[in-house]
């Protein structure tokens, strides 16, 4: 796992999945999601920055309140692509481009965003570190919100 810096903005979770996972959202009810990978686009701008919710994210012991936890507590985080000051929709953006992305559950991990699908999205085949970092390259910062 890189060092997560102490800072805010935005986070990519790569989580594997093993098995299916039968979601239980309000509204969503009967979504599953398949296994494979998958990538999530987050924030972080509360105490102690993309660290603290990364941190809180790869704990086992954690008491669901995000949709994303989920998926943690199901999956395994493979690594994170931490952005500080960046933004989780221009990074969903990026990963959006990409051919074989898919949004497999509308809404998912984006309840407070208007602009986005959803901030999961699966990902194709054997995606790998040089496929996220070339994806991903250089993040675009952008002043307003998502």
């Amino acid at each position: 796992m890189p060092e997560l810096p102490q800072v805010p903005g935005a986070y990519v979770l790569i989580v594997d999945l093993d098995r299916p996972l039968r979601l239980t959202l309000p509204g969503r009810t009967g979504a599953v999601l398949e296994p494979g990978r998958y990538a999530y686009c987050g924030s972080a701008r509360g105490p102690g920055g993309i660290r603290a919710r990364v941190l809180r994210h790869l704990r086992r012991d954690k008491r669901p309140h995000w949709h994303i936890d989920r998926l943690t507590g199901t999956g395994r985080i493979v690594t994170v692509h931490a952005v500080p000051n960046g933004r989780e929709c221009a990074l969903l953006d990026r990963i959006l481009a990409v051919e074989g992305v898919t949004t497999p559950v509308p809404g998912f991990g984006s309840t407070d965003c208007r602009r986005c699908p959803a901030h999961l999205v699966r990902l194709p085949g054997q995606t790998d570190e040089a496929d996220m970092a070339r994806w991903l390259g250089k993040i675009p910062q952008r002043r307003e919100p998502c």
